[in-house]
Protein backbone atom coordinates (compact mmCIF):
# COMPACT_ATOMS: atom_id res chain seq x y z
CA UNK A 1 0.00 0.00 0.00
CA UNK A 2 1.58 3.44 -1.17
CA UNK A 3 2.48 5.59 1.96
CA UNK A 4 -0.20 9.31 0.93
CA UNK A 5 1.72 11.57 3.39
CA UNK A 6 4.07 13.57 1.56
CA UNK A 7 7.13 13.10 3.17
CA UNK A 8 9.20 9.72 3.20
CA UNK A 9 10.60 7.97 6.75
CA UNK A 10 13.43 9.34 7.46
CA UNK A 11 14.27 5.94 8.91
CA UNK A 12 14.09 3.70 6.00
CA UNK A 13 16.82 2.64 3.76
CA UNK A 14 17.59 3.92 0.43
CA UNK A 15 16.32 1.18 -1.49
CA UNK A 16 13.32 1.48 0.86
CA UNK A 17 12.79 5.15 0.02
CA UNK A 18 13.56 4.72 -3.45
CA UNK A 19 10.49 1.65 -3.67
CA UNK A 20 8.54 4.60 -1.49
CA UNK A 21 8.80 7.44 -4.28
CA UNK A 22 8.01 4.74 -7.04
CA UNK A 23 5.04 3.53 -5.92
CA UNK A 24 3.64 7.40 -5.23
CA UNK A 25 4.84 7.89 -9.19
CA UNK A 26 2.87 5.01 -10.17
CA UNK A 27 0.14 6.15 -8.71
CA UNK A 28 0.51 9.36 -9.44
CA UNK A 29 0.49 8.42 -13.25
CA UNK A 30 -1.92 5.79 -12.89
CA UNK A 31 -4.21 9.07 -12.09
CA UNK A 32 -3.22 10.86 -15.03
CA UNK A 33 -3.67 8.13 -17.18
CA UNK A 34 -7.35 7.35 -15.20
CA UNK A 35 -8.30 11.54 -16.53
CA UNK A 36 -7.17 10.61 -20.12
CA UNK A 37 -8.19 7.21 -21.18
CA UNK A 38 -10.80 6.52 -18.53
CA UNK A 39 -10.80 3.66 -15.49
CA UNK A 40 -11.98 0.86 -18.21
CA UNK A 41 -8.43 1.32 -20.38
CA UNK A 42 -6.55 1.97 -17.72
CA UNK A 43 -2.73 -0.05 -18.75
CA UNK A 44 -0.28 -0.70 -15.92
CA UNK A 45 2.10 -1.33 -19.34
CA UNK A 46 1.45 2.09 -20.05
CA UNK A 47 2.14 3.86 -17.10
CA UNK A 48 5.27 1.72 -16.28
CA UNK A 49 6.40 3.18 -19.85
CA UNK A 50 5.80 6.70 -18.75
CA UNK A 51 7.32 5.48 -15.66
CA UNK A 52 10.46 4.95 -17.79
CA UNK A 53 10.11 1.15 -16.68
CA UNK A 54 9.90 -1.82 -18.51
CA UNK A 55 7.02 -3.67 -18.22
CA UNK A 56 8.53 -6.61 -16.25
CA UNK A 57 10.08 -4.26 -13.87
CA UNK A 58 6.96 -2.75 -12.78
CA UNK A 59 4.97 -6.15 -11.96
CA UNK A 60 7.77 -5.85 -9.17
CA UNK A 61 5.70 -2.76 -7.36
CA UNK A 62 2.09 -3.30 -9.06
CA UNK A 63 0.93 -7.34 -9.80
CA UNK A 64 -1.71 -6.48 -12.03
CA UNK A 65 -4.12 -3.92 -13.18
CA UNK A 66 -6.90 -4.55 -10.50
CA UNK A 67 -4.21 -3.47 -8.35
CA UNK A 68 -3.13 -0.50 -9.98
CA UNK A 69 -7.25 0.24 -9.61
CA UNK A 70 -6.92 -0.58 -5.94
CA UNK A 71 -4.32 1.65 -5.21
CA UNK A 72 -5.91 4.74 -7.29
CA UNK A 73 -9.50 3.88 -5.47
CA UNK A 74 -7.55 4.00 -2.05
CA UNK A 75 -5.55 7.17 -3.03
CA UNK A 76 -9.27 8.87 -4.20
CA UNK A 77 -11.00 8.02 -0.99
CA UNK A 78 -7.62 9.49 1.22
CA UNK A 79 -8.22 12.41 -0.78
CA UNK A 80 -11.43 13.10 -0.04
CA UNK A 81 -11.31 12.08 3.35
CA UNK A 82 -8.20 14.61 3.68
CA UNK A 83 -10.42 17.26 2.16
CA UNK A 84 -13.96 16.90 4.46
CA UNK A 85 -11.57 16.48 7.32
CA UNK A 86 -9.72 20.00 6.46
CA UNK A 87 -12.84 21.73 6.14
CA UNK A 88 -14.29 20.55 9.73
CA UNK A 89 -10.60 21.67 11.13
CA UNK A 90 -11.97 25.62 10.36
CA UNK A 91 -16.00 24.85 12.49
CA UNK A 92 -16.49 25.06 15.42
CA UNK A 93 -17.68 21.47 16.44
CA UNK A 94 -20.94 22.95 18.12
CA UNK A 95 -21.98 24.58 15.04
CA UNK A 96 -23.81 21.04 13.58
CA UNK A 97 -25.04 22.28 10.74
CA UNK A 98 -22.02 24.82 9.76
CA UNK A 99 -20.15 21.16 9.99
CA UNK A 100 -22.57 19.26 8.11
CA UNK A 101 -22.12 22.26 5.09
CA UNK A 102 -18.93 22.01 5.18
CA UNK A 103 -18.42 18.43 4.44
CA UNK A 104 -21.13 18.84 1.74
CA UNK A 105 -18.96 21.48 0.15
CA UNK A 106 -15.81 20.38 0.30
CA UNK A 107 -17.14 17.09 -1.12
CA UNK A 108 -18.46 19.22 -4.12
CA UNK A 109 -15.34 21.19 -4.14
CA UNK A 110 -13.23 18.11 -4.51
CA UNK A 111 -15.34 16.05 -7.23
CA UNK A 112 -15.50 19.15 -9.04
CA UNK A 113 -11.74 19.34 -9.26
CA UNK A 114 -11.49 15.63 -9.98
CA UNK A 115 -13.78 14.46 -11.69
CA UNK A 116 -11.91 11.14 -13.62
CA UNK A 117 -11.16 10.02 -10.02
CA UNK A 118 -14.88 10.95 -8.45
CA UNK A 119 -15.85 8.79 -11.08
CA UNK A 120 -13.52 5.90 -10.20
CA UNK A 121 -15.16 6.28 -6.58
CA UNK A 122 -18.97 6.89 -7.14
CA UNK A 123 -19.66 6.16 -11.08
CA UNK A 124 -20.32 3.05 -13.13
CA UNK A 125 -18.51 -0.20 -12.18
CA UNK A 126 -15.15 -1.05 -14.11
CA UNK A 127 -15.89 -4.26 -16.02
CA UNK A 128 -14.14 -6.74 -14.33
CA UNK A 129 -12.82 -5.06 -11.50
CA UNK A 130 -14.30 -5.33 -8.14
CA UNK A 131 -12.73 -3.25 -4.92
CA UNK A 132 -11.39 -5.88 -2.40
CA UNK A 133 -13.21 -4.53 1.05
CA UNK A 134 -10.71 -5.22 3.14
CA UNK A 135 -8.50 -2.51 1.78
CA UNK A 136 -11.28 0.16 0.38
CA UNK A 137 -13.73 0.42 2.87
CA UNK A 138 -12.23 2.00 5.65
CA UNK A 139 -11.04 4.87 3.53
CA UNK A 140 -14.34 4.66 1.53
CA UNK A 141 -16.20 5.40 4.33
CA UNK A 142 -14.23 8.48 5.79
CA UNK A 143 -17.23 10.96 4.57
CA UNK A 144 -19.67 9.11 6.04
CA UNK A 145 -18.40 8.62 9.43
CA UNK A 146 -17.88 12.40 9.50
CA UNK A 147 -21.25 12.63 9.01
CA UNK A 148 -22.74 10.66 11.25
CA UNK A 149 -20.42 12.39 13.81
CA UNK A 150 -22.36 15.63 13.28
CA UNK A 151 -25.50 13.76 13.85
CA UNK A 152 -24.38 12.20 17.29
CA UNK A 153 -22.66 15.49 18.49
CA UNK A 154 -26.43 17.21 17.56
CA UNK A 155 -28.42 14.73 18.61
CA UNK A 156 -26.40 14.38 22.10
CA UNK A 157 -26.41 18.03 22.57
CA UNK A 158 -30.06 18.43 22.15
CA UNK A 159 -30.14 20.14 19.29
CA UNK A 160 -32.08 17.51 17.00
CA UNK A 161 -35.88 16.68 17.59
CA UNK A 162 -37.06 13.54 16.42
CA UNK A 163 -39.76 10.78 16.78
CA UNK A 164 -37.50 7.53 18.56
CA UNK A 165 -40.51 5.32 17.82
CA UNK A 166 -39.17 2.22 15.34
CA UNK A 167 -39.62 2.20 11.73
CA UNK A 168 -41.69 0.28 9.80
CA UNK A 169 -41.77 -2.30 8.07
CA UNK A 170 -40.06 -4.24 11.23
CA UNK A 171 -37.25 -5.20 9.10
CA UNK A 172 -36.51 -2.03 8.58
CA UNK A 173 -35.86 -1.15 11.80
CA UNK A 174 -34.22 -4.42 12.82
CA UNK A 175 -31.73 -3.03 9.73
CA UNK A 176 -31.50 0.23 11.41
CA UNK A 177 -30.83 -1.17 15.18
CA UNK A 178 -27.94 -2.97 13.56
CA UNK A 179 -26.49 -0.11 12.06
CA UNK A 180 -26.73 1.82 15.55
CA UNK A 181 -25.36 -1.18 17.40
CA UNK A 182 -22.13 -1.53 14.68
CA UNK A 183 -21.90 2.35 14.96
CA UNK A 184 -22.37 2.53 18.92
CA UNK A 185 -25.01 5.43 18.30
CA UNK A 186 -27.65 6.91 20.21
CA UNK A 187 -29.77 8.69 17.82
CA UNK A 188 -32.86 7.02 17.25
CA UNK A 189 -33.63 5.42 14.05
CA UNK A 190 -35.53 7.74 12.80
CA UNK A 191 -32.26 9.77 12.29
CA UNK A 192 -30.29 6.83 11.12
CA UNK A 193 -32.62 6.56 7.90
CA UNK A 194 -32.90 10.55 7.61
CA UNK A 195 -29.18 10.23 7.52
CA UNK A 196 -29.11 7.18 5.09
CA UNK A 197 -30.78 9.99 2.76
CA UNK A 198 -28.88 13.14 3.33
CA UNK A 199 -25.94 11.00 3.05
CA UNK A 200 -27.17 9.14 -0.87
CA UNK A 201 -28.43 12.89 -2.16
CA UNK A 202 -25.49 14.57 -0.69
CA UNK A 203 -23.53 12.53 -3.48
CA UNK A 204 -26.51 12.25 -5.74
CA UNK A 205 -26.20 16.20 -6.10
CA UNK A 206 -22.92 16.76 -6.81
CA UNK A 207 -22.70 13.41 -9.28
CA UNK A 208 -25.44 15.11 -11.48
CA UNK A 209 -22.82 17.97 -11.02
CA UNK A 210 -20.04 16.55 -12.06
CA UNK A 211 -21.14 14.26 -14.70
CA UNK A 212 -22.79 17.44 -16.37
CA UNK A 213 -26.37 15.84 -15.82
CA UNK A 214 -27.82 19.73 -15.60
CA UNK A 215 -26.47 20.55 -19.06
CA UNK A 216 -24.14 23.11 -19.88
CA UNK A 217 -26.95 26.23 -20.22
CA UNK A 218 -29.49 25.41 -17.50
CA UNK A 219 -27.97 27.27 -14.84
CA UNK A 220 -26.13 30.56 -14.42
CA UNK A 221 -24.12 29.13 -11.84
CA UNK A 222 -24.53 25.38 -10.45
CA UNK A 223 -22.99 26.24 -7.42
CA UNK A 224 -26.82 28.21 -6.64
CA UNK A 225 -28.69 25.35 -6.94
CA UNK A 226 -25.86 22.75 -4.51
CA UNK A 227 -26.36 25.12 -1.64
CA UNK A 228 -30.23 25.60 -1.81
CA UNK A 229 -30.12 21.68 -1.95
CA UNK A 230 -27.50 21.94 0.82
CA UNK A 231 -29.47 23.72 3.14
CA UNK A 232 -32.52 21.53 2.72
CA UNK A 233 -30.62 18.19 3.27
CA UNK A 234 -29.25 20.10 6.90
CA UNK A 235 -32.81 21.11 7.42
CA UNK A 236 -34.05 16.95 6.38
CA UNK A 237 -31.89 15.84 9.69
CA UNK A 238 -33.19 18.32 11.60
CA UNK A 239 -30.47 20.48 11.93
CA UNK A 240 -31.66 24.45 11.57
Amino acid sequence: MVDSSSETPANLSPRARARVQTMRDIVRLGREHLATEGAAALSLRAVARDLGLVSSAVYRYVASRDELLTLLVVDGYDELGDAVDAALAKVDRSDHAGRMTAIGRAVRAWGLAEPATYALLFGSPVPGYEAPAEQTTGPGTRVVVRLVEVWEDAWQAGAISLDEAPLAPRRLSRDLARIRKQMGLTVPEQLVARGLFAWAALFGCVTWEVFGQYGSTTFTDPADLFEHHLAALVESVGLA
